[in-house]
């Protein structure tokens, strides 16, 4: 197979050189002659170590195959090769390596090929080469110099891996370019993007994916090395990118020699990631996290010292020692134990950093007081420590106790004497002594967690023979100790005795309600004549319910019925019952219309319509407030008691009462932002006197329970709860309510459309007060 590459590259060369073949013939002979290579296995992965700390890593695979592309990066520390057409066979995607500056290799299958990254704890030349059906990769080799450009009038050749030279190595390979008037690949495009949680990456496109990329950091500058390329006249460009909001502020690409330097500057802590795909290489910076930069801080040491340089060989401790002294005009005390030679050579670093080298070298610790420096072996200096505390003790237990009153002002006496007696330890009652190793006292509640902020141990600071007595009365706590221990406590309450912050919560429960009813209905009868009138037979008028007498008609504009006697125009019968064809009136009208013809000594129809329409609009706005202290619940309820009667167990019964009530419970907690965390419950309980059974009405409640984090001053929508109810009912007359227009005389219509909302919105509001201004 390894023939058959040979053939194929060698008559794409022919083809390109002599330019007389055609594309389309060259393309189906390298996909003839190829096919074969793209069934390759990695079967397995050896390595070993080989003299001058260099490790041979063996890619054994199921057939040769070309040189594979590499690249390397310094930060993090890796060497990346894509292996196309291969299939990995291996056990585990990572093989643990653990020699010289190789930790661990990972082999990934994607997209038809299969790339190996070579982790390493260090950036360290490597070789790659291929033998057979093996992939060599020897890593720490020596860097060996950059062949330079070729002068003007010269021809040069790209190094190119062949049996003469299998071993060429990867950093030394400048990129294959055609013979032409360019030294260098060029780089094709240099960009920045933003990306979706605000880090900055600066975007290099190569000009293949073989190009040798190194990143190193210099301050707040990060330099990118291009290696044997160049850079277009239209990339030679400045981009500032401050307006992005990422820790970029300055992109600067410029040729260096045979290479291409990219430059970004920076700002605020940062960290940054480089990673490569294809021929697209990213560089990534993205700022650190409040947590993460804690975290470098405390792992940071800062070395403040001026700046010097040393280069000694084989110099006796003690000789250094004192040109570090001379150099920084300090005292210095060395102990005899302090002997041997170190030799080292230090360039431009500080002071400070320097003797802690010296030191951590030669196991030795230094002690400062003042400008005097205490320099012995380390273990010496913690056995004289030790002898120290042990006399210290002696003398703490022989020492005069010593008696001293401090008021409290803001907390409570007792809880401030359970801190200082240590974490579960405290005082109640009138006037109580404990001494320090007393533990009937309780715990202070809340005040243990300001000790902690505070430094306090959970062991209190009162001495083995110390006591405290709390006087309720006059909030005063009775102490006596040693001075030592009385100055801690003095230390303590000053922290501890502080006027608490307050938090006053408004909080508005919001129930809107609308709704809309409409109800038609019909009144329609037919009697026969209960009387005999006068000259009159024919009587138009109302009153359906009640009686009708013709004289009240006698002014009226057709004189009717002028001689006559009343008329009972109720719709009954003989049996005294309605006779009523339709009864289908509006539940609860507004109004009615009514009508009524016949004929004397005949029949009486009647006819009555009546209608309700109803609209309303509510809103019910409940607005509790309450102040409370930092960390304290607080309640606030308003409401009343329905009495209700309860069935007793000898058959009698009483009363007992249900509460229904609007009650608000939080505890509020500020953070150090100024902002606030509550913990929340809102009751919100009300009667429906309408439903009511047996004179006990039912309760609709309306309750939300939670957590919210809220600036100051800032209102937040806990919760909504939105209710429709919208109902049609309709009755008629089978058949006769189907009918057009007269079908209305036998039917009847009800409409109802109700909205109701709850809405409840909270605002929190730190008080500022001048006793808390003070603090």
């Amino acid at each position: 197979m390894s023939i058959q590459w040979q053939k194929v590259r060698a008559i794409f060369d022919g083809c390109i050189a002599n330019n007389r073949c055609d594309q389309l013939v060259v393309f189906a002979m390298l996909i003839t002659l190829a096919a074969p290579i793209w069934a390759v296995d990695l079967q397995e992965v050896k390595f070993s170590s080989l003299p001058g700390q260099q490790i041979e890593i063996q890619l054994a695979l199921s057939a040769p195959i070309p040189e594979p592309q590499t690249f390397a990066t310094e930060s993090p520390a890796r060497i990346a090769m894509d292996l196309p057409g291969v299939t990995s066979r291996l056990a585990s995607k990572s093989v643990p390596i653990g020699l010289g500056a190789v930790h661990s290799l990972v082999a990934v299958e994607s997209g038809g090929r299969t790339r190996v990254v070579l982790n390493l704890t260090d950036p360290v030349p490597y070789q790659v080469s291929t033998q057979g059906n093996q992939v060599i990769i020897k890593v720490g080799e020596q860097r060996q110099p950059v062949p330079s450009a070729p002068v003007a009038g010269q021809s040069a050749r790209a190094q190119t891996p062949n049996a003469q030279n299998p071993e060429t190595p990867a950093w030394t390979q400048p990129a294959r370019v055609r013979q032409g008037p360019h030294a260098a690949p060029e780089v094709r495009d240099i960009s920045f993007r933003r990306g979706p949680t605000g880090e900055g990456r600066v975007m290099i496109k190569l000009p293949s994916p073989q190009t040798r990329v190194a990143v190193r950091q210099e301050g707040m500058h990060l330099l990118v090395d291009l290696y044997q390329t160049s850079l277009p006249q239209q990339l030679y460009r400045r981009l500032d990118v401050v307006d992005f909001a990422t820790p970029v502020t300055m992109v600067e690409s410029r040729p260096k020699g045979q290479n291409v330097e990219v430059e970004v500057q920076t700002q605020g802590d940062y960290d940054y990631m480089a990673y490569q795909t294809e021929d697209l290489f990213t560089l990534e910076i993205r700022a650190l996290t409040p947590a993460e930069k804690e975290e470098l801080a405390r792992k940071k040491v800062v070395y403040e010292g001026e700046r010097l340089s040393l280069n000694f060989q084989d110099i006796p401790v003690r000789s250094v020692l004192q040109i570090l002294a001379d150099f920084t005009d300090m005292n210095l005390v060395a102990s005899d134990t302090v002997q041997g030679n170190i030799t080292l050579r230090l360039k431009n670093v500080p002071w400070d950093q320097a003797l802690d080298i010296i030191l951590k070298a030669k196991g030795l610790a230094m002690r400062q007081d003042g400008n005097v420096m205490r320099i012995a072996p380390a273990q010496e200096l913690a056995a004289q420590e030790q002898l120290e505390m042990e006399s210290m003790q002696k003398i703490e237990e022989l020492a005069p106790l010593r008696t001293e009153f401090i008021q409290v002002n803001y907390a409570k006496a007792a809880d401030i004497a359970a801190v200082l007696l240590g974490s579960g330890r405290g005082n109640g009652g009138g006037a109580q002594t404990a001494r320090r190793r007393n533990t009937q006292a309780q715990g202070a509640g809340g005040m243990d967690q300001v000790a902690a902020a505070a430094g306090i141990p959970d062991r209190g600071i009162l001495s083995l023979r110390g006591s405290i007595t709390v006087d309720e009365r006059t909030n005063t706590l009775i102490v006596q100790d040693t001075l030592a221990a009385l100055e801690a406590v003095r230390r303590a309450v000053k922290l501890l005795d502080v006027a608490v912050r307050q938090v006053m919560i408004e909080s508005r429960v919001v129930i809107a309600s609308n709704n809309f009813a409409r109800d038609l209905g019909v009144k329609f009868g037919i009697s026969g004549s209960a009387g005999k009138f006068g000259s009159n037979e024919i009587l138009i008028g109302g009153g359906q319910s009640g009686g009708i007498a013709p004289s009240d008609y006698d002014s009226g504009p057709f004189g009717l019925n002028t001689g006559g006697t009343r008329y009972n125009s109720t719709l009954a019968g003989a049996d005294g019952n309605a006779s009523l064809i339709t009864n289908l009136p509006a539940v609860s009208p507004s109004g009615s219309i009514d009508f009524l013809i016949g004929k004397v000594g005949s029949y009486l129809v009647q006819l009555e319509l009546s209608a309700m329409q109803r609209e309303g609009r509510g809103e019910i706005i409940s607005s509790p407030r309450v102040v409370t202290a930092d960390k304290h619940k607080a309640t606030i309820k308003v409401g009343t008691e329905i009495p209700y009667q309860q069935q007793t167990g000898q058959g009698n019964t009483n009363v007992s009462f249900k509460e229904a009530v609007l009650q608000l419970d939080v505890t509020p907690q500020i953070t150090p932002d100024d902002r606030i965390i509550m913990d929340l419950e809102i009751n919100k309980d009300n009667p429906d006197w309408s439903r009511s059974v047996l004179g006990t009405p039912p309760i609709d409640t309306r309750s939300i329970k939670t957590n919210v984090l809220v600036d100051n001053g800032e209102t937040v929508v806990l919760g909504g709860v939105f209710e429709r109810e919208k109902t049609f009912n309709k009755e008629q007359v089978p058949w006769l309510g189907d009918m057009p227009v007269l079908g209305r005389l036998f039917k009847k219509e009800a409409r109802n459309d109700q909205n109701t909302e709850l809405l409840i919105f909270v605002t929190p509001k730190i008080l500022k007060t001048d006793l808390i201004e003070k603090r």
